[in-house]
């Protein structure tokens, strides 16, 4: 069974005075494979400082933004057409709300894409919203704030990676107890590592998601030689097997793979975000979505039409980071950039009150 983490859990029991006064803050994340919104405002305890978010709205679509881009590095017309028809969802909820606070940033595909600044061009005039491509490093950064409050304190290290569409991201982050405790994030990455292959463009590079099973081996063994370096020069596996390193992963794959283990006949966030769940449990369960039939992926409600594609392209990411950092549990965090941006944004802000 998994283990909750303490973190997250504590802040949902404080108070919340003062505030409905606090402004509203919103962030989009429009990734390789989804489009994701996030609209909150502060949250406000009894010492009437400001340390996590009320959720008012949110919204998440598999849009596919990045399909194909591997064959002639230009985004086509129907996955653009697909994202910006999820976009206008996004700017009626936006309306919505008395927003102060926001910022719209896009990844991978828009990093790769030739067509880019037309794209965002096409999205500003019929969606009516400002889109900014971040890099890579900002993308780690990002995530990792956005969960950070899911690191043990009884780990000194914590390798923490967040698979996406287009890209994979790495963090090698240690803790600094040092830090003010009035800082959102009381932890430091000491080193970060992208790699431009996800879930989409992977599963294109060894022919399609209809191979992904045939060639799942190869693929392990493609992403575990592409990591030994970052591991190398951070000495990472010595830390591992010192005991000192804690897992952390911000992926739609391991949310899926911990739905898979816990038998949900859909998924559901509360019994996976912040939680921590064993190693084992999560290969196995990795398992069993390679033992399924592409039908029986497309029908469980847990993968769905939307991620039964490329969810082996996943897998396999996650079992080469388990073959090279052997770590006996893994905490899942369903959270990651729209939360970093909304914690980064809220800092801004508290620190402008000052």
């Amino acid at each position: 069974m998994p283990k909750s983490s303490a973190a997250p859990r504590k802040a949902q029991s404080q108070g919340t005075e003062g505030a409905e006064s606090l402004p509203v803050f919103a962030a989009l994340d429009l990734g390789t494979n989804n489009c994701r919104l996030l609209i909150a405002r502060p949250t406000v305890y009894p010492s009437r400082q400001a340390h996590g978010i009320k959720v008012l709205d949110t919204f998440s679509r598999i849009v596919r933004l990045g399909e194909g881009l591997s064959t002639d590095n230009l985004l086509s017309a129907d996955a653009m057409g697909r994202t910006i028809s999820a976009l206008k969802a996004c700017k009626k909820k936006l309306e919505r709300f008395d927003v102060k606070y926001a910022r719209f940033v896009a990844t991978e595909a828009c990093r790769q894409a030739g067509n880019t600044f037309e794209f965002l061009k096409r999205v500003k005039e019929e969606a009516g919203l400002d889109i900014n491509v971040i890099s890579n490093e900002d993308e780690a950064k990002l995530a990792f704030l956005g969960c950070s409050t899911l690191l043990a304190s009884s780990s000194e290290h914590a390798v923490v990676f967040d698979i996406g569409g287009g890209s994979t991201e790495f963090m090698w982050v240690k803790r600094d107890n040092m830090a003010p405790p009035e800082l959102l994030c009381e932890h430091r990455i000491v080193d970060w590592l992208s790699l431009n292959q996800g879930v989409m463009n992977l599963s294109e590079k060894f022919g399609g998601a209809a191979f992904a099973e045939v060639y799942f081996d190869e693929l392990v063994g493609h992403l575990t030689k592409r990591l030994r370096a970052f591991d190398k020069k951070n000495k990472i596996a010595e830390a591992v097997k010192q005991g000192q390193v804690q897992m952390l992963s911000t992926s739609g794959t391991l949310t899926t793979l911990a739905a898979i283990h816990l038998g949900l006949t859909h998924y559901e966030r509360s019994r996976v975000d912040g939680f921590t769940f064993s190693m084992d449990d999560l290969r196995d369960a990795a398992q069993k979505i390679l033992a399924m039939r592409p039908s029986e992926r497309f029908a469980n409600a847990c993968i769905g039409p939307d991620r039964s594609d490329y969810v082996i392209s996943g897998c396999a990411i996650f079992e080469a980071i388990c073959s090279l950092w052997p770590i006996p549990e893994i905490t899942i965090a369903d959270r990651g950039v729209r939360e970093g941006i909304i914690l980064s944004l809220m800092q801004e802000y508290m620190q402008s009150q000052i």
